[in-house]
């Protein structure tokens, strides 16, 4: 029995070399992204060298894996971020949404965290933190104020504090909000008035709005495809493995989701209240009247600030416009209960667009639109430079060298040798396979990981059912390989 067991895996020794190079490429890109003794970026484009030097795929083959459909959709929706930001539109949306709601610490975290939600649906989940930043840092300088309760201080566009800053200082902004973020984390903040001190509820106040925009970016990020990384790679990878799947499309992925991030960022703001400011929930219900004299400067200082904006200009109109324009196009091009507009092109060409080919043409169109009057020089809404400034073209690479490991242990049989592995979790209940998958990739957080866990195991046990027909076995899915009997039996 042995010998026989030795003289196969000799005989397939070289097929048994591949695996095990592929296997070798595939740890060492995991160690290499974890340490990253390279640029993550670099450690990228490590099986575009050692693919062909150990025979698992050519050189042309690796390439062709670092520039698929989903990096178009990212082109697209990095355009309309550029107008976004450079036009000042998140601005109105954020300061709009923290007007409605109020300055009481409770409801001022879930305005800024359903406004970066929002904000991360459409565009990546850091730029959306980066957008919402600068205006949380401004609101704390307010709110969290430490000092003469009579002295007014500065407001509208004049306080330093609120001086939003423009899009070539994206990168400061970025900065210094990551050490406001440092300082909360240390139990000092740094006010208005310098070397002074805050309470040990104002830290926690600061930590519980720092969180909870951290936190909001990611659960926007999951409502939409192109919200965030993972969610284009799944698409492109179940597109690309079964072609006639036409399931996952902006529509489905929006009814499944969009419930899922609300859940979790409901519950998660009531978590990081309950963690950081009190267990008090009394003011789900309660009108608070009488607020605190820094409530009210912080509330007239926000209200200033929406008002030193002004009416909307024509640069943000035209922005919003294509932004609506995207998502309806996006969400009624194959929306499954009924005919998209897809429908309307021959049937030879079914199938031929997509959600990228959507962002896209939105994408081209903030090329062409011109940005001022006919009178003025021609400029357009935004310019190449400023794309380039916002493409994380890290990203690009990042998604690209996942791509091509996953076509390379596919190609070279490993991902089939795992999967053999895996085949006794096959007889486990489907809600168990679910429970396993996400505690696997859960790393951080717990309270907040247990949100999601439960928020997805919800839907994948009620809503997802219908909208995906899982109790029906799809027609684009593998049919299972019969077994075969070597004794005749």
């Amino acid at each position: 029995m042995s010998v026989s067991w030795l003289r196969s895996l000799w005989n397939h020794r070289s097929l048994l070399l591949v695996v095990a190079a592929c296997a070798f490429v595939l740890v060492l890109m995991a160690l290499f992204w974890a340490l990253e003794p390279l640029p993550l970026a670099m450690t990228a484009m490590l099986p575009a060298i050692l693919f062909p030097l150990f025979g698992i795929m050519t050189s042309s083959e690796v390439a062709g894996q670092y520039f698929k459909d989903f990096h178009f959709l990212l082109v697209g929706v990095i355009c309309l971020a550029t107008s976004i930001e450079k036009w000042g539109l998140h601005r109105r949306i954020a300061l709009k949404l923290i007007t409605l709601v109020g300055v009481n610490p409770a409801w001022l975290m879930l305005g800024f965290m359903s406004g970066c939600a929002f904000l991360s649906m459409w565009v990546h989940n850091t730029s959306a933190v980066t957008m919402v930043m600068p205006i949380v840092e401004a609101v704390i300088q307010q709110v969290l104020k430490v000092g003469d309760e009579e002295e007014a201080g500065p407001s509208g566009i004049h306080n330093p504090a609120l001086e939003l800053d423009a899009l070539s200082q994206k990168h400061q902004t970025l900065q210094n909000s990551l050490q406001l973020i440092s300082r909360c984390d240390k139990g000092v903040i740094e006010m208005c008035d310098p070397g002074e001190a805050s309470s040990r509820g104002q830290q926690n106040v600061c930590r519980a709005l720092c969180l909870g925009v951290a936190y909001s970016s990611n659960i926007g990020g999951i409502s939409t495809l192109p919200g965030t990384s993972p969610n284009l790679i799944f698409s492109q990878y179940i597109h690309q493995i079964y072609p006639d799947c036409n399931s996952i499309n902006f529509g489905n992925w929006l009814l499944l989701c969009l419930p899922i991030s609300v859940l979790m960022l409901l519950l998660s703001w009531l978590w990081l209240y309950w963690l950081f400011i009190g267990s008090d929930f009394r003011f789900l219900w309660r009108c608070d009247g009488d607020k605190k004299d820094k409530h009210r400067r912080a509330a007239r200082v926000i209200q200033q600030e929406y008002n030193s904006l002004g009416p909307m200009s024509p640069q943000e109109i035209v922005t919003m416009v294509l932004f609506v324009l995207l998502a309806l196009l996006w969400l009624t091009r194959e929306p499954g209960f009924i005919a998209g507009w897809a429908s309307l092109f021959p049937e030879i060409y079914s199938g031929f667009t997509s959600d990228s080919t959507v962002a896209l043409l939105v994408g081209l169109l903030l090329f062409i639109i011109p940005a001022n009057r006919p009178t003025h020089k021609y400029e357009s809404l935004i310019s190449w430079e400023e794309f380039q400034s916002c493409m994380p073209w890290e990203v690009v690479l990042l998604v690209g060298g996942g791509f091509a490991l996953a076509e390379g242990t596919r190609v070279s049989g490993l991902s089939s040798w795992m999967a053999q592995l895996l085949v006794p979790l096959g007889d486990l209940p489907v809600l168990a396979t679910v429970l396993i998958t996400c505690v696997i990739v859960t790393t951080a957080g717990l309270g907040l990981n247990v949100i999601g866990l439960l928020a997805v195991l919800l839907a994948v046990t009620t809503w997802a059912v219908p909208l995906f027909s899982l109790h029906t076995f799809p027609d684009w899915g593998p049919l299972p390989t019969p077994v075969v009997n070597s004794t005749g039996l």
